[in-house]
């Protein structure tokens, strides 16, 4: 759910969502395609207003009879999904108290965190984050969490964000350093997580980056095809986004569709990492972007499941 400046970038942005998520379920290994739903918004509805509009929304889910399965993104939760199922079954990740597996958003972070470890493995030959500074932006339902498990871990902490309130709790909570949701991307660190809204890596944000690597919950970080070489020129190591937030899915997938258990949606996000180092060897093996490796691999896997 998001404010669209005209029709016509809701329809690119959901074109681009639903085609990283048929690339994200396949690395994931999930026997799904991949799709995508924007509810193109003049603003952000509460009350009967957002009721009434995802009661809508839900209908037109069921009209689809199952070809697509919906779930909470930006701007949605749990509660918004108990709504949806009231017109359709075709929905996961409604609350625990209506029949759901919960929020995905904390399985998302801890996916990303397994992204981070790897990419701090490949370029630092370790992945003991103790020490490392990671710069985080948007500090929401997955970044806040995701904050937690890098603090437990060990690594300093950067955080901005557009509410000052979430990113003032985060600082509380953890001991982060909070800068501005403009200042962010040039700030010096180990690693940049952006986990707010996609496009954010573009020629002058990768120009001004000031970090050794790239591993974030945000889809569709990088505005072009082409932002994937500016970053290998510039030596960044890029963990692509539909490889390190596949969390989410996973979570709803695996629980909801799937019937499995808590240890094994555990292995399968911490499988995550092992993705990611596999991405970035074919990357340097084959001379590639790693949005490219990415992109093939997932590719490889739908052939093989076809």
């Amino acid at each position: 759910m998001k404010v669209y400046a005209s029709f016509d970038d809701a329809v690119a942005d959901v074109v681009r969502l639903a085609g990283a998520m048929t690339l994200k379920n396949a690395l994931a290994g999930l026997p799904f395609g991949g799709g995508k739903a924007v509810l193109a918004v003049p603003r952000l509805a509460d009350g009967e207003a957002r009721r009434g509009m995802l009661e809508r929304y839900g209908a037109f889910v069921e009209g689809l009879r199952g070809a697509y399965v919906t779930a909470c993104d930006m701007n949605t939760a749990e509660a918004d999904m108990d709504v949806v199922a009231t017109r359709t079954e075709h929905v996961l990740g409604r609350s625990t108290t209506a029949g759901g597996s919960g929020s995905s958003a904390p399985d998302t972070a801890v996916g990303v965190f397994h992204a981070i470890r790897a990419v701090c493995r490949h370029v630092f030959a370790d992945d003991d984050l103790t020490g490392r500074s990671v710069a985080i932006q948007g500090v929401g339902a997955v970044g806040a969490v995701l904050a937690d498990l890098l603090r437990g871990a060990g690594a300093t902490l950067i955080v901005a964000d557009v509410d000052p309130t979430r990113a003032s709790e985060v600082v509380d909570r953890t001991g982060a350093r909070a800068v501005t949701a403009d200042a962010i991307l040039r700030e010096p660190c180990d690693v940049l997580s952006p986990c707010a809204t996609g496009g954010v890596l573009n020629a002058d944000t990768i120009a001004a980056l000031a970090c050794r690597a790239v591993a974030g919950a945000a889809n569709n970080q990088l505005a072009t095809d082409a932002d994937a070489e500016r970053l290998r020129a510039r030596g960044i190591v890029y963990a692509p986004d539909f490889a390190a937030n596949a969390g989410g899915v996973i979570h709803l997938a695996g629980y909801e569709t799937l019937g499995w258990d808590d240890a094994r949606v555990a292995a399968r996000l911490a499988a995550i990492g092992a993705t990611v180092t596999e991405v970035l060897r074919l990357a340097d093996a084959d001379g590639t972007t790693t949005a490219e490796a990415a992109a093939r691999l997932a590719a490889d896997r739908v052939s093989a499941g076809r």
